[in-house]
């Protein structure tokens, strides 16, 4: 499928500037770095980086996922960013889930964007992958400050698995693949 930034705009869900965008990649183990912040505008990445995935979402690899509170798993799907407050992991930044299903109770589930200790090459080298959270997307404490302060206030998030059954009206391969001329 094709992620279009574009169909969160038509819908209203995507900020009109700056045009940020965080994809979080659970087709990779939690041994890569697999999210990414870019910058639209300037067509340049941010960031690139770990990111621990939900204990109950599998070890290495991000394999379960839910929309359910207290599962302790991640969800998947489109996301906007709110505002950040100040919690148990520092300061942290909230997450509004826009996909139905997938990821409509993140709000009610706590689930929002941190820095954690168990997110390091050095807990990756100790136990042969991250250290899990409760089904946030946990950073690492020597980044997460920084993609906070890009992210916030709107931005957007699509986390993604390949596989995993997912489906929104947010990706629209259609669109995609006439703005690509026909390649997808």
């Amino acid at each position: 499928m094709c992620l279009t930034t574009p169909n969160l705009r038509r819908q209203g869900q995507a900020p009109a500037a700056p045009p940020r965008l965080a994809v979080i990649d659970f087709d990779l183990p939690s041994t890569e770095k697999r999210l990414w912040v870019l910058d639209l505008a300037a067509n340049k990445v941010l960031f690139r980086t770990l990111v621990a995935h939900g204990n109950q979402t599998g070890q290495r690899e991000a394999t379960r996922f839910s929309n359910t509170p207290d599962s302790h798993m991640s969800s998947l799907g489109f996301y906007v960013t709110g505002s950040t407050y100040v919690g148990k992991h520092g300061r942290s930044l909230r997450l509004q889930g826009l996909d139905e299903g997938f990821n409509s109770n993140a709000a009610a589930r706590a689930i929002v964007v941190h820095g954690a200790d168990y997110v390091s090459e050095a807990v990756i080298k100790q136990t042969g992958r991250l250290g899990r959270s409760q089904g946030c997307p946990a950073l690492p404490l020597d980044q997460y400050l920084p993609i906070i302060d890009s992210l916030q206030g709107g931005a957007a998030l699509f986390i993604n698995k390949s596989d995993a059954g997912y489906a929104s009206p947010y990706l629209d391969e259609q669109a995609a693949s006439a703005a690509l001329g026909g390649l997808s």
